[in-house]
Order: structure tokens, then sequence, then C-alpha cells
């Protein structure tokens, strides 16, 4: 784990991602709240672009809780069974779809406690559809943020929890709204796990990573 960035150097990390990539986007597609809200709990242990094709289709005929109960789950499985743990996925989506109409009148909660009571739903995927929906700089942090966070400096922690704090407590307000998809996409594209490609790196001579591979 290394050391805690200085405020100045974050900040100056976070100018050269907002330099190269002044708007960066989640990769998940949807239409509405609920459908990010689906996409990203179909997203755990998934990639984005699995999830995508799964949900392409999907999404045209199931977009909102009571088109998707009307589908029922076999059906569901049927668009979805390409990607990781499908039928436990789609159990989920079901329930959660079956609450959001009884409970929320099939309107997607804005809270990050109510999207988490949610089957499916933990607070990585609530704090995606805070950021993504609600525009709230909530800190959706995954394995990419994690790696690239504790090997940067940025933000590092022991776990999940504690590099969230980290980012909300270090990372300039500024920078905020899009921090989390800055790094994410950092980390999938650049500071990846096996061989980091620290030659295109374009903050490689702020980060502290020993290990560089230039």
């Amino acid at each position: 784990m290394a050391k805690q960035l200085d405020y100045h150097t974050i900040r100056e990390i976070f100018t050269r991602f907002h330099a190269s990539e002044p708007e960066p986007k989640g990769e998940l597609d949807h239409v509405n709240a609920y459908t990010l809200v689906v996409a990203v709990a179909l997203s755990a242990q998934a990639t984005d672009i699995g999830v995508n094709r799964a949900t392409h289709e999907l999404f045209k005929i199931a977009d909102t809780p009571q088109k998707m109960l009307a589908l029922g789950e076999e059906a569901l499985i049927e668009h979805i069974k390409t990607i990781g743990l499908y039928r436990n996925k789609a159990k989920n989506v079901m329930k959660l779809s079956q609450i959001l109409v009884e409970e929320y009148g099939g309107e997607v909660p804005c809270s990050r406690a109510a999207l988490e009571s949610l089957p499916g739903v933990g607070r990585k995927t609530a704090n995606v559809v805070l950021n993504m929906w609600w525009h709230y700089p909530a800190q959706a942090v995954d394995t990419h943020i994690f790696r690239f966070g504790n090997r940067s400096g940025v933000c590092p922690g022991k776990d999940v929890v504690a590099v969230e704090r980290a980012i909300e407590d270090n990372i300039p307000v500024d920078f905020q709204q899009h921090a989390h998809h800055w790094m994410i996409l950092h980390g999938r594209y650049t500071c990846v796990a096996r061989k980091p490609k620290c030659g295109a790196c374009l903050i490689r001579d702020l980060c502290q990573f020993e290990e560089k591979t230039l």
C-alpha cells in the first residue's frame, strides 16, 4: 500500500485526468434509473461488455419493474444466461422489481440505504446509481479503483470502505463527481493488474508505484 499523496499532487493528477477526458462516462448501457440498477446488479463478476450484450434486447421490452415482472424469471434468464451467476442474478432482479412496485410505486429510490435494501444491490451498486443517475458525488469502489488507489497513493486503504473514505477525504471536491469514473477507466485500460502500462500513463511521474513497467 502506497503512502497517501498530498493535496497538490492529487489535484495535479485529476487536472490531467480532466484534461484527457473532461466528461468520463460509465460503460454500462441503460435508459433510466431502473435499467441502471439492473445493469449494475448484473455486472458483478461480469464485464460491462458482456452485460451490455445481454441487456441490449432485454431493455427494449423490460425497462420498468412492472414490465420485468410481466416478462418473468425464466424469460429473463434467457436474456442474461451468458453472464456469470445468471440464475441468482435473475432471482434478485425479480425480487427487487417486486419491492420497487410494492414499496416505491415503481420508482427507484435515491438514498443509499434504500438502494442497499434491494436484493442484489450492495454499496458499490448504490453508489454507481447515485452518481450516474442523480449526479451525487458517491464513490463506487471496484477492483480497478482499489488497485489504482493503493498503487498510486491517490486513495490507499485496506478495504473498499477505507478507499471510499480516502477518496471523499482527499480528492478535491471539484473533481469528486467524476473521480470514480476516471479511476475505473484508468485502472481498466492503463493501470491494469498484471502488466500496468506505465509507459503510456499520464501520471507516471506522480504515482508512487515502485514497480513501474517503463
